[in-house]
């Protein structure tokens, strides 16, 4: 299975054991990925399914059902302040890689971008394409982005942490003891978060911790925390 090739597809694509594909989807596997009549792919609609399927025409017939077990044993939501410039589409690739189950934009005292409803669907596809390069049984759910405040007073995850470069403040990885459930890490913007978020963060309840002695980047911070956790899970 591992040298097959993966596309990712909405579940309403499934009809009657066939796939429906989309012209798109049509030139991807004929064209760009060279695959003939009756060859095989594997088809995964983002929410824990996969098929073998192979080609048939302009559409493409499904063989049996695959069992995937890539996934963590928890669900982790990434709360990031949105970075400057594009680096955001590597924190999305690279945290989908990770395992990542939901990643949450926010906007705070100190973030500077204003992204567009493009941004999101492209976003959206880079979860889609690193899911794919990644045999993930799931594509993260990407949310549109909202103020940080309003995101922390609305999460009642098991276990909340919001990084923090400075103070002296316990590793993420040395709070990560009989961890369950769901998972949510803040990191900040460029700058840092300020201290009015994380006394506000720290009301309503989420705990204070380091990623460390250095200061790491806006994209470098959450694919530290998000390595350290899936550490963690996975011995």
């Amino acid at each position: 299975m591992a040298q097959l090739q993966r596309i990712a597809i909405a579940p309403t694509q499934i009809q009657q054991e066939q796939i429906l594909l989309t012209p798109e989807q049509q030139h991807y596997l004929r064209r760009v990925l060279r695959l003939y009549e009756g060859e095989h792919f594997i088809a995964m609609d983002g929410r824990g399914k996969w098929w073998l399927a192979k080609i048939a025409g302009e559409q493409a017939q499904v063989l049996e059902p695959l069992i995937v077990e890539t996934e963590l044993p928890v669900a982790i939501t990434l709360m990031i302040a949105l970075p400057k410039g594009s680096g955001f589409d590597e924190v999305v690739r690279c945290c989908t890689e990770l395992g990542v189950a939901c990643i949450a934009p926010v906007l705070s005292d100190r973030t500077l971008l204003n992204p567009s409803p493009q941004k999101l669907e492209r976003w959206r596809r880079i979860a889609n394409e690193a899911a794919e390069q990644s045999e993930r049984a799931f594509v993260p759910t990407i949310l549109e982005p909202v103020a940080f405040s309003h995101a922390v007073t609305n999460n009642t995850a098991t276990h909340r942490y919001i990084c923090e470069a400075r103070g002296e403040l316990v590793h993420l990885q040395n709070a990560l003891t009989q961890i369950s459930g769901e998972i949510v890490i803040a990191t900040g913007p460029e700058g840092g978060w300020t201290a009015a978020e994380v006394e506000g963060a720290i009301a309503a309840g989420f705990q204070p911790v380091s990623l460390g002695r250095r200061i790491l980047r806006a994209v470098t911070a959450p694919i530290v925390a998000l390595s350290l956790i899936t550490a963690v899970c996975e011995v």
